[in-house]
């Protein structure tokens, strides 16, 4: 029998305030751990490379094992979770997540490792997918706004601290153990979860495993091909890849023909505001990935600072993250989302650009305020974006619209990455600087795209 706690009324605006305290903490360990660990995982990779014995190129399979397995599953995750519930595959997520991260602490050699980065990216898929689905059932609907805040304040909490725990893992310990602390916490939040976590109530279509397996093989195939295109691969490597791709993704397709609740949910990309929400979000992560990657060696080979002070340079921009996201979710709840993402990614755009125009003798001061404009602009996008794209969605299909949040966002990071790859590989000097411009423009198109929303119309569920 179900915990009272976990089952609201069918008339239910969120959970009361205890409980749902309770609840924001178990779903913000979760979604934590599973940013925290991409974070971790791409500073410690040269640490990791050089004990295991692997080449470079092969030990990029362990942070590349865990992306795409969690691109590859978001959809199919967040479809399942309609029909089981958001909870159960919440709580299952976080039981892989910890499992898999002691068979990461313990693994002996690299195909071990990749193989287990593997099932622990499975599980931060089923976490994340269902995060903001979870938001829309625990917050009250006025509160909506300031839930996704709070979430993306976590998020960027995550990636700003986890360069430095990574590095601090390291100088006191092995590799082991940036996997090894997530045990405890994943076993905790395992508890909490199960008895706070609101249970939703569960749609009567069945999960179409078929549609799952066509959604893993469609999206896997693209982002393997857009890696490979933009290392500039062979045609004969290349073509066949997007072959596939496209086939798997016109079986998905015509399987979910007629689906009152298809995997890839093209009935809510049919909704203006949803489709617009998504562009927008595609196109901003797009931008922040070109700019993550890009950076570091901009400053590097362009500007001469060392890797400390890369690091410390770009702390100002995951900072003003963190505080303008919390205070961008409480203006949501009373402004348009359109108008607010609009004029956080023109800040953005403006960011990029005079980070472009940075001295050769630029200061820690010149760089710093630009990384703080950056910053501010991408702070202001991120939760308005998330409430338009959950509130397009009727609240049947938040799970659907949950994994589009996260699926957009991956997809956008896996571009953005993708494009910084090929402009290193135009030219290793001005690679970086063109990577910036590349930003600057993705940013300007979100910017636009969000604007445009304010002339859709919302529906109202």
């Amino acid at each position: 029998m179900e915990n009272a706690v976990n089952t609201p009324p069918q008339d239910a605006d969120g959970l009361p305030p205890g409980p749902r305290g309770l609840a924001i903490v178990a779903l913000a360990l979760g979604v934590a751990m599973a940013a925290l660990d991409t974070a971790i995982a791409n500073t410690a990779l040269p640490a990791m490379s050089a004990q295991l014995h692997a080449t470079p190129a092969d030990s990029v399979w362990i942070v590349n094992a865990y992306q795409l397995a969690m691109v590859a599953t978001l959809l199919p995750m967040a479809a399942l979770s309609e029909t089981v519930g958001y909870r159960r595959v919440y709580v299952s997520g976080m039981v892989l997540f910890t499992i898999a991260s002691l068979a990461c602490a313990l693994a002996w050699s690299l195909p071990v490792l990749i193989a287990a980065r593997l099932f622990q990216g499975l599980g931060a898929s089923a976490v994340m997918s269902v995060n903001t689905a979870l938001i829309r059932a625990i917050y009250p609907k006025r509160l909506h706004g300031q839930g996704f805040g709070n979430n993306a304040l976590v998020v960027a909490v995550a990636f700003a601290v986890g360069p430095s725990l990574a590095s601090i893992i390291l100088a006191t310990s092995s590799w082991e153990w940036l996997f090894g602390i997530n045990v405890v916490p994943g076993i905790l939040t395992f508890f909490l979860a199960q008895k706070v976590l609101p249970e939703t109530h569960k749609a009567s279509h069945r999960f179409d495993r078929v549609a799952g397996l066509f959604n893993v093989a469609a999206f896997g195939m693209a982002i393997l091909a857009l890696g490979d295109a933009a290392h500039r691969v062979g045609l004969r490597t290349l073509l066949p890849e997007i072959a596939v791709a496209l086939v798997f993704f016109f079986l998905l397709l015509r399987r979910q023909r007629g689906h009152p609740a298809p995997l890839l949910p093209v009935d809510l990309l049919g909704r203006p505001l949803f489709a617009l929400s998504t562009v927008t979000a595609v196109c901003t992560f797009a931008a922040q990935a070109l700019a993550f990657v890009a950076l570091p060696f901009y400053f590097e080979t362009t500007l001469g600072r060392s890797p400390i002070e890369t690091g410390f340079l770009m702390t100002p921009w995951a900072v003003l993250v963190g505080i303008m996201a919390p205070v961008a979710g409480r203006l949501s709840d009373r402004y348009s989302s359109g108008l607010l993402g609009g004029i956080g990614l023109a800040i953005l755009s403006f960011g990029l650009v005079t980070l472009m125009r940075l001295p050769h003798g630029a200061t820690a001061f010149d760089i710093c305020w630009r990384m703080a404009v950056c910053g501010v602009g991408f702070g202001f996008f991120q939760a308005p974006n998330v409430k338009a794209i959950m509130g397009s969605a009727p609240p049947q299909r938040s799970g659907s619209a949950s994994g589009i949040v996260a699926t957009a966002r991956l997809s956008g990071q896996a571009i953005g990455a993708a494009l910084v790859a090929f402009c290193l590989t135009v030219s290793h000097m001005q690679g970086p600087w063109y990577a910036l411009g590349l930003a600057a423009m993705f940013a300007a198109a979100a910017s636009v795209a969000s604007f445009s929303r304010m002339a859709v119309a919302a529906p109202v569920f």
